[in-house]
């Protein structure tokens, strides 16, 4: 399923997919031309968010297997949407309905703020155990984002968070019933709108200036 995206007043919902939405090269570019017309249509505020059991897997491992002279360019292009995810001149909310593992976490963490489903669902970044050391970008995002203790908890154990431990950790900032994650990261947008995108988008950039160079210069 291609990412698509529809309208809550003024704020952008940006829906994954109902499977496990992983960044496939396709994906990568749905992902961005929906930015594109986000961005160009004056969105007040971003919310991403998946259906079905995942936010999203992360990284196309399936693809990558099956062209690995690639790998480089392909990593590029995930640490740019990060990238630009995180210095988005507009409020983002990370909707996590589901699991979100690996790189389709550091996407949540690029968000200025999630929502993660109490229930059900797993954050994880199981790089340690899949024996695939983070990137400077990614780490440097991460570490952007979590206290150093929660940091060293999610980053070096490969440790599953359900929604409830994540909030506990500053992993994530709320936790909502299934069938109202979405609502309620759109309701911590809301009293956002009329922000000046330009002012937001610059603020953005001097916060995070280390970790989005650090995930572009690849």
């Amino acid at each position: 399923m291609t990412p698509t995206f529809s309208w809550d007043d003024k704020i952008a919902i940006l829906h994954l997919g109902d499977d496990e939405n992983r960044f496939s090269p396709e994906f990568l570019d749905a992902i961005n031309g929906q930015l594109d017309e986000i961005q160009q249509a004056g969105a007040q505020g971003l919310v991403t968010t998946g259906g079905g059991k995942f936010y999203t897997n992360g990284l196309d491992l399936d693809w990558l297997g099956a062209h690995a002279d690639q790998t480089q360019a392909y990593v590029g292009r995930v640490q740019a949407l990060l990238a630009r995810v995180l210095t988005l001149p507009m409020p983002t909310a990370a909707a996590v309905t589901g699991h979100a593992f690996g790189a389709g976490a550091m996407l949540a963490m690029a968000h200025d703020v999630r929502v993660m489903r109490a229930d059900r669902g797993f954050f994880c970044f199981p790089e340690v155990d899949i024996r695939i050391p983070f990137t400077d970008g990614m780490a440097a995002l991460i570490q952007a984002k979590l206290t150093p203790r929660a940091a060293v908890a999610s980053m070096t154990t490969g440790r599953r968070f359900g929604g409830q431990e994540a909030a506990e950790f500053g992993i994530v900032d709320a936790t909502a019933a299934e069938a109202d994650v979405t609502a309620a990261a759109t309701d911590l947008l809301r009293p956002l709108g009329g922000k000046d995108a330009g002012t937001l988008g610059a603020i953005k950039k001097t916060m995070f200036r280390e970790p989005a160079r650090a995930l572009t210069d690849v």
